[in-house]
């Protein structure tokens, strides 16, 4: 076998290579072969494909003796076609409307919170309330939505609440005080509000104010008694005399008073941020630096501690708590608190609205620019302190706080001190930048 394939290789694979390129006609029959076999195997293939398609009901069977018919096939209708169905988008669903949670409900004038719309229509009371250390600490104070401060003489202070909504279950429904005599100024703050004065007599200077006014509506203990106005007379007099606003909602009532606001009356003094500014955990918000954002503008300063010198013996302060971002007030040598809760008087505000003032007459009576003038002070709040301006027309009962970019006053919602502070006393307001042991 392998002296073949040695030979195949040597002598007839190259002789028959030589004969086909030196004799032609040789090369002819030898590609006529190749064509010819080729042709066959081509006849094979398609005979083999040709049989395989045949159906099998057509096809031979293998007993050739029985002959049958074939049958006529039965035409089969060609099915139409189901169309495919299109494909309906399905609708986004709407948002679902987030609930009014504050129906019948408006923002309050007085500390932006939430009241019922009968409420925030209803006159507030503007009560006189005793700031002396005999009367100290005061039954209601803590309750009022807006606290006044201001110098009377002796160079002691006065206090004025604004009250609104006060209910029988309110700590202080039957029991605000002591409360004390009217000063001028005072009712002129009053009006402000269109609010019900309540006081316990007053110097001949607030009832010529009331009559200038107009005022009728005032609730005086001198002369409202009933249960109105009593006295505890576990106290020294005169720093026992209480006010109930259950008594007074009842004598109103029965005198036919006016306890809803005038026609055309609109609220002022300032306008509210939205609670965004301020999450409700009371956290603060940082801009795009890490700083804590102040409330209103670059020119905002620290202010940790806030103390009013209005004399050399009252000096009442305020101190910063970072943790409630609320400020809380000290006198007389300790936490100021509220005598039916024993709770402390805290402030999300603190206004500061510089006043020109003098003695009035020989015996220390004081009296203030307030009748159509303007004057500065400062905005202080989450620790921040900006300057601000304020502008007053007593007649026609406007007053107003503006920002240093000559916008209302917007303020934070939350109760709010005001200091009418002296300005023959203004180098002894001190607002202090950090805490100081």
């Amino acid at each position: 076998m392998k002296d073949f394939f040695s030979r195949l290789k040597d002598e007839i694979i190259p002789g028959f290579i030589k004969r086909l390129k030196e004799d032609r006609k040789f090369l002819y029959i030898c590609i006529g072969i190749a064509a010819a076999v080729i042709i066959a195997i081509a006849a094979i293939i398609f005979f083999c494909v040709h049989t395989s398609k045949k159906s099998p009901d057509t096809a031979m069977p293998d007993n050739t003796s029985i002959v049958t018919e074939a049958p006529t096939p039965t035409a089969v209708p060609t099915p139409t076609p189901t169309p495919v169905p299109t494909a309906t988008p399905t609708p986004s669903p709407s948002p679902t409307p987030t609930p009014d949670l504050h129906i019948g409900e408006v923002r309050s004038e007085l500390d932006g919170g939430w009241i019922k719309e009968e409420v925030a229509n209803q006159r507030p009371f503007c009560a006189m309330l005793n700031n002396i250390i005999y009367a100290n600490p005061q039954s209601g104070v803590g309750e009022a939505k807006i606290l006044y401060e201001a110098l009377v003489e002796g160079g002691i202070t006065r206090l004025m609440g604004v009250y609104e909504g006060i209910t029988e279950d309110s700590s202080c429904a039957t029991r605000l005080g002591s409360i004390r005599s009217a000063r001028h100024y005072y009712v002129s703050v009053a009006t402000e509000y269109d609010a019900i004065y309540v006081h316990f007599g007053g110097a001949y200077y607030a009832y010529d104010k009331m009559e200038e006014m107009g005022i009728k509506d005032n609730m005086d203990g001198m002369s409202t008694g009933g249960d109105v106005f009593y006295r505890d007379y576990s106290i020294e007099a005169p720093h026992n005399a209480f006010f109930s606003f259950m008594g007074a909602y009842r004598y109103l009532e029965e005198r036919k008073r006016r306890t809803t606001h005038k026609e055309g009356y609109t609220p002022n003094h300032f306008t509210f941020n939205e609670e965004q500014l301020y999450p409700a955990d009371k956290s603060p918000v940082y801009d795009a630096d890490g700083a804590v954002l102040p409330y209103a503008g670059p020119e905002a300063t620290p202010a940790y501690k806030v103390l009013l010198s209005y004399d050399r013996w009252t000096q009442p302060y305020m101190l910063y708590d970072p943790e409630t971002q609320l400020y809380n007030r000290f006198q007389f040598g300790g936490q100021h608190i509220d005598y039916n809760t024993q709770q402390p008087l805290t402030f999300t505000n603190i206004i500061i609205q510089i006043v020109h003032e003098w003695d009035k007459d020989h015996n220390d009576y004081q009296d203030m620019d307030l009748t159509d003038t303007s004057g500065k002070g400062y905005y202080i709040s989450k620790g921040q302190c900006v300057p601000i301006t304020w502008k007053k027309n007593e007649k026609a009962g406007f007053m107003m706080y503006y920002g240093s970019d000559g916008e209302v006053l917007s303020i934070n919602p939350g109760k709010t001190f005001i200091s009418l502070f002296p300005d023959f006393r203004a180098d002894y307001l001190s607002i202090e930048a950090e805490q100081n042991d």
